[in-house]
C-alpha cells in the first residue's frame, strides 16, 4: 500500500528551496494500531505538509526484508529519511506535535 504525492511548494521563506520530506511508515497488517497510524499520519501531513512529502506505507508482514534492513524492533514506525537527519518515531502518530517535531515542523 502506497500513498506519495511528488508535487513539491515553495518554502516558506519565499527562497524556492523546495525540501520535500520523505516518509516511511512500517505497519503491521491491518492491525488496530497499524490503522490508527495510518489515518493520524495522513491527517498529519494533509493539513501541516500539503504536497511537500512523499508517503511510503510498509507492511512489514508483506516486506519482511526490508523490515530487517531497516533494522526495525516496534511497530508502528514512522522513519523520516529526507531531509537529513533522519528521525524515527514510533507508536500510532496521535500526537501531533510530537510527529511534527520528529519530522522537522515547527508550529
Amino acid at each position: 500500500m502506497n500513498d506519495s504525492s511528488t508535487d513539491i511548494e515553495q518554502s516558506e521563506d519565499g527562497e524556492g528551496e523546495n525540501k520535500q520530506i520523505v516518509l516511511r511508515l512500517f505497519i503491521t497488517g491491518a492491525s488496530v494500531n497499524s490503522l490508527r497510524a495510518v489515518t493520524n499520519l495522513k491527517k498529519i501531513c494533509d493539513t501541516y505538509i500539503k504536497e511537500n512529502y512523499s508517503l511510503e506505507i510498509i507492511d512489514v508482514y508483506q516486506e519482511k526484508g526490508l523490515a530487517e534492513k531497516e533494522q526495525i524492533i516496534a511497530l508502528p514506525l514512522l522513519i523520516k529519511s529526507l531531509p537529513l537527519p533522519e528521525k524515527r518515531l514510533i507508536g500510532d502518530m496521535s500526537d501531533t506535535k510530537k510527529v511534527l517535531k520528529g519530522i522537522g515542523i515547527s508550529l
